[in-house]
C-alpha cells in the first residue's frame, strides 16, 4: 500500500480508504478520531502524498501564497497551504489535519470578508480544480473557479449560470452561501441552479450529494455558507441560455437622493423578471459630495426599465447610460475588468488562481450587511444619508442595494438553506474604517430586523446564527452534527 492509503486506512477507516462514496453514511460507520500525536507533524509525508503542491513558510512563493484579496489580513501565517489538484488530494489533507489537530481552512477566492479562508494551521487551497465543462443542459464546473473563468467557459456554447460579478472571485464561496448576482432576477441565486455537489466530509469521505443521494447535505450546501460541512470541491450547475444583455447607469444629484431611494425601493423589486437594479452611495477623498447611482443589467432592450426607474423616483436623472454587450463582456464591465483580456480580468501572479498578467487589484475594506424585507421608512432613509453627509471626503465608503424578488421569491424559505427568500432587496455596507461601518449597520439595524447575508461575513455581528439563517438554523445545525461532530470545520461563526 502507498502512503496515501495507508494514512486513509488508519486514520478516516474503511469507508475513506475506499475512496468514493454516493451513499449516505450509516451511524455505526462514522470513523473515529485518531489520538493526539506525540511528535511533531510530518509535513513532508504530506507533501509526498499530494499530488498538488503544499507550499510551507520556508519556500520562496510563501508570501504570496498566504494572501488573501482584502490586504488587512497579511499578517496571518498558516503553517501550510496545500494547493490540491484532486478530491483526493482534500481528503489527504483532512487526514492529516485529523491526525495532527490541525486547525483547516478551506479556500479558493480568498474573498471572506472577516479572513476566515485562511488560518494558522493547513489551508486547504482548491483553486487547481478549475475546469469547466458543458454536459449537456448541465455545467460540471470546479470549486477553485474564478467567476471570470465560469462565465468565459461557458460563453463559447451561448450559455450561463447566475453567478456574482466580481472576477476574482471563487465559485465556491458564492455558491455555497446562495449566491446574489445581476441574472438572480431571472434566473434564481446560484444555489438555486445547484444540481449535484461534491463533498470532502469531515471522515475523508468525497460524497455526491443531490435530491437523493446525501439530501440533506445537498439542502445545507444551498444557502448554508461556505466552509461549514465540509470541502466542496465539484458543482454541477444548470444552464440557461444568453447572448447579449444591455447593462445600464443612470445617476442623479445627491439632493435628489432621498426621492430616488423611496422610488427605487417601491420599483426594484417588482420590476420585470429580466432586470436586475442595484442602488450605489458612494463617497471618496476629495469628493466633496456623495454620489447616488442605479446600474442594472436587463436581458434585452433598457430603455423601458430606466424610463420606468426615472419615472418610480420622480427626478430628473444628471446622466443616463446604455450599452448592449455580448455576455461575457456584459460581465468584465459590472466586474470592473472592461475591455481587458480573460487574463488581465485575475490577480496577478503565478500560483494556481492567478495569471502572470493578472492585473485585478486587491482592495481593503471590511463589510457589514442586512436583508429588507420592507421598504425602508422616511426615517430610515435620512439616517442612512445622514451617515454620508458626516466626513463624506475622508475615506471610500458605499452602500449597496441589490434587488430581490421575481425568481429568488418563487422558492420557498425551507426549499433550500438560504432563508431570506421574501426580502426586497440585499443592503451591503463597504468601507475600510470599522467604526464607520458599525455606525451606519447600527444606524439601520431598527429597520432591517436582525437580517443578514451569510457571503457578506461579519465578525462583529450580534446573533449571526439567527440573521444569517433565520428558520433553517436548527436543521443546518443537525446536518452539522451528522457531518462533521468533531468540528474539524470551524471558524469563529460556524454551525
Amino acid at each position: 500500500m502507498d502512503r496515501r492509503r495507508v494514512l486513509k486506512a488508519t486514520i478516516l477507516g474503511p469507508l475513506a480508504a475506499a475512496g468514493c462514496s454516493d451513499e449516505k453514511p450509516a451511524p455505526e460507520e462514522r470513523p473515529s478520531r485518531a489520538p493526539r500525536p506525540t511528535g511533531p507533524a510530518d509535513w513532508n509525508a504530506l507533501e509526498r502524498g499530494l499530488d498538488g503542491t503544499l507550499i510551507r513558510p520556508s519556500d520562496a512563493s510563501y508570501a504570496q501564497a498566504r494572501r488573501l484579496h482584502i490586504p488587512r489580513f497579511d499578517g496571518i501565517e498558516p503553517a501550510g497551504i496545500a494547493y490540491c489538484e484532486t478530491p483526493q488530494d482534500v481528503s489527504e489533507c483532512i487526514a492529516f489535519a485529523t491526525l495532527q489537530r490541525i486547525p483547516v481552512s478551506v479556500r479558493c477566492g480568498g474573498h471572506s470578508y472577516a479572513g476566515w479562508s485562511t488560518g494558522t494551521g493547513l489551508v486547504v487551497d482548491v483553486s487547481p480544480m478549475d475546469t469547466v465543462k458543458r454536459d449537456g443542459g448541465n455545467a460540471i464546473v470546479g470549486a477553485g473557479t474564478r467567476l471570470i473563468d465560469l462565465y468565459a467557459g461557458l460563453a463559447d456554447h451561448g450559455v450561463s449560470v447566475p453567478a456574482g460579478s466580481c472576477p476574482t472571485v471563487g465559485v465556491a464561496g458564492l455558491t455555497l452561501g446562495g449566491g446574489i448576482g445581476v441574472t438572480s432576477r431571472a434566473y434564481g441565486l446560484s444555489c438555486d441552479v445547484l444540481a449535484s455537489v461534491q463533498v470532502v466530509t469531515a471522515d475523508g469521505r468525497i460524497l455526491t450529494c443531490d435530491g437523493e443521494r446525501n439530501p440533506d447535505l445537498f439542502w445545507a450546501c444551498r444557502g448554508g455558507g461556505g466552509g461549514n460541512f465540509g470541502a466542496v470541491v465539484s458543482f454541477t450547475f444548470r444552464t440557461h441560455e444568453i447572448a447579449e444583455v444591455t447593462p445600464f447607469s443612470v445617476r442623479w444629484a445627491w439632493a435628489d437622493a432621498a426621492a430616488v431611494i423611496r422610488g427605487w425601493q417601491r420599483w426594484a423589486p417588482a420590476a420585470p423578471d429580466e432586470v436586475w437594479t442595484s442602488l450605489h452611495l458612494d463617497t471618496q477623498p476629495g469628493q466633496g459630495t456623495p454620489s447616488i447611482e442605479v446600474i442594472g443589467v436587463a436581458l434585452a432592450d433598457a430603455t423601458g426599465p430606466m424610463n420606468a426607474l426615472t419615472a418610480a423616483t420622480g427626478a430628473d436623472p444628471v446622466s443616463s447610460t446604455a450599452q448592449s454587450r455580448p455576455y461575457l463582456d456584459a460581465m468584465k464591465f459590472m466586474g470592473g475588468c472592461a475591455g481587458q483580456t480573460l487574463e488581465q480580468c485575475h490577480a496577478q501572479g503565478t500560483l494556481p488562481g492567478q495569471r502572470p498578467g493578472g492585473g485585478f487589484p486587491r482592495t481593503d475594506y471590511a463589510g457589514k450587511s442586512h436583508i429588507a424585507y420592507k421598504p425602508l421608512t422616511e426615517a430610515a432613509i435620512n439616517a442612512l444619508l445622514d451617515r454620508f453627509d458626516k466626513g463624506n471626503d475622508v475615506q471610500n465608503r458605499s452602500v449597496l442595494m441589490d434587488a430581490m424578488g421575481g425568481a429568488i421569491g418563487r422558492i420557498g424559505p425551507g426549499d433550500t438553506a438560504f432563508p431570506h427568500r421574501k426580502g426586497l432587496f440585499s443592503v451591503q455596507y463597504l468601507a475600510p474604517d470599522n467604526a464607520w461601518l458599525r455606525a451606519t449597520h447600527a444606524a439601520m439595524e431598527p429597520s432591517m430586523g436582525g437580517t443578514a447575508y451569510v457571503n457578506y461575513i461579519d465578525p462583529d455581528l450580534k446573533g449571526w446564527a439567527t440573521a444569517y439563517y433565520g428558520p433553517n438554523l436548527d436543521r443546518l445545525r443537525r446536518t452539522k452534527a451528522a457531518h462533521d461532530p468533531g468540528r474539524l470545520f470551524r471558524f469563529p461563526q460556524a454551525l
